[in-house]
């Protein structure tokens, strides 16, 4: 018998509420079992989907070991579970919120050290002078080794972070950190610089599906169903309906026809249109005599193909 789909969702804080409110948006109202403080809830409207309320470590975590079929995380958390993360998770959408820069930062007062080469260079000498290897300070191990070795960067050792990173050259723990930022503010404040080429990943919450989970055919008609709600809602936000009264004339026709050669999808009395080209779409229109116009937005836009779940459905193993 087929269990529901599992989604891990955040539990607390901002990015549970930004969770929540990017789901209400798609008209997927998050309800926990328990009240506040329940961590099992539902999507009302989906049936045949449990929701678990974890920490977005933790959701990174189910996601790699395959405990949740999909979930809601940062993607610095998933790329931290290491380089070949992709052939056990699938990245399916960028959700635009919970943005942030992994990034490496290093003491203002080191005024010759701008780019990743100049850090390889004062690490060799760093080693040379005193003997042992510069420490950097940093919660993400995997993904700062990797950095590091593309730069060639190998005098270093990691002390790792349990505490506030951006603190520890001031404290003496540590001479330069790899860190997360979002605005650069706290960094400044703690007196560090971000290197010119030392963005590691401009990261940001991705809704990402577990290759190693169990799926069954039902398990997967549920993804289908909340993948198809999320792509209908962002492809309404991304588009414009332009609706005219009235017959074309052949001039009115041909640019009508070459709008749909450039991705406009026509409508009874009208073209669905990407929203940064609707402006433009409605002047040349306009301009040849057709109209008035009325410009919408749609509320969601169901197409027949739904590309993250097709590369869910090829990606995962059924049973």
């Amino acid at each position: 018998m087929s269990g529901p789909l599992i989604v891990a969702l955040p539990s607390k804080g901002r990015t549970k509420e930004q969770v929540e409110a990017w789901l209400a948006d798609c008209g997927l109202d998050l309800k926990a079992a328990g009240g506040e403080r329940g961590y099992i809830a539902t999507l009302k409207g989906l049936d045949g989907v449990q929701v678990r309320l974890l920490s977005a470590g933790d959701i990174a975590d189910a996601l790699d070991a395959g405990d949740a079929h999909l979930g809601a995380t940062g993607e610095d958390l998933l790329r931290e579970r290491g380089h070949d993360v992709e052939t056990r998770v699938l990245f399916l959408r960028a959700l635009g919120f919970g943005r942030a820069d992994l990034v490496t930062a290093v003491p203002k007062s080191w005024l010759d050290v701008e780019t990743m080469a100049d850090l390889e260079d004062v690490a060799h000498e760093f080693l040379a002078r005193t003997g042992r290897r510069m420490r950097v300070a940093t919660k993400y191990v995997a993904q700062t080794r990797a950095f590091f070795a593309r730069h060639g960067v190998a005098d270093y050792r990691i002390t790792e972070s349990g505490g506030a990173t951006e603190g520890a050259p001031a404290s003496g723990a540590a001479e330069l950190i790899v860190d997360i930022t979002t605005t650069g503010a706290t960094l400044a404040a703690n007196g560090l610089k971000v290197l010119a080429d030392g963005l590691i990943l401009k990261s940001q919450f991705q809704l990402a599906a577990s290759l190693g989970a169990t799926w069954t055919s039902g398990q997967l008609a549920a993804a289908e169903r909340l993948l198809r709600i999320v792509e209908a809602r962002a492809g309404a936000k991304a588009s414009v309906t332009l609706v005219w009264s009235g017959p074309e004339s052949s001039q009115q026709a041909k640019i009508v026809q070459d709008l749909t050669k450039s991705g406009a999808q026509r409508r009874p009395n009208g073209l669905l249109i990407a929203a940064d080209q609707a402006a433009s779409a409605a002047a040349e229109l306009t301009a040849a005599g057709l109209g008035p116009l009325t410009a919408a937005r749609p509320d969601f836009v169901f197409d027949v193909a739904c590309p993250p779940f097709d590369r869910l459905a090829a990606s995962v193993v059924r049973v």
